[in-house]
């Protein structure tokens, strides 16, 4: 039996967090382990729901939810037809920051590893749209296993040179 039996995987129906979720469900086919994907309807996810729906008719918080369960039921299929276990959890916090939501489920579930994605913003990017992936790092009490969203690109060897010998 691995350590990683029960993988918390937080979504957000981003590149990103797909990635995150592909590395999951491959940890937890090798391991048997089971996946629990959690999405979060935020302060952020309701102040950009209430730009995005501004001027239209209707409840915008039910389309979040809808949107948030449909996010889920497309993740759980995918592990489903990895052969892999999952359940999926809704979750509402406003006033809440996303890092704290997911330290907190992964206490109550409990998790043994905490597996999402990352753009990999550095400096200024970082600063401005701030960095969920490292605020996740630093709160969480278990291993977290960080997904880029893509592989960093080989450096180019110059041309004319000789390949450094190893």
């Amino acid at each position: 039996m691995s350590i990683y039996q029960r993988i918390l995987v937080p979504i957000d129906g981003s590149e990103t967090a797909r990635r995150g979720l592909d590395e999951a469900i491959r940890i937890a086919r090798v391991d048997g382990g089971t996946l629990r994907l959690f999405h979060v309807i935020d302060d952020l996810s309701f102040a950009l729901a209430m730009d995005a729906y501004a001027g239209q008719p209707g409840d915008w918080l039910s389309s979040m939810r809808e949107g948030g369960a449909r996010l889920l039921n497309d993740a759980k299929s995918s592990a489903a037809a990895a052969g892999v276990k999952a359940e999926a959890v809704l979750h509402e916090g406003v006033n809440a920051r996303l890092a704290d939501a997911v330290a907190a489920e992964a206490a109550s579930w409990p998790a043994d590893l905490v597996v999402l994605g990352t753009h990999g913003r550095r400096g200024v990017g970082r600063l401005l749209l701030g960095s969920g992936a490292e605020s996740v790092l630093r709160s969480a009490s278990i291993p977290v296993l960080v997904v880029r969203s893509q592989a960093p690109a080989a450096p180019q060897e110059k041309q004319g040179s000789k390949p450094l010998a190893a």
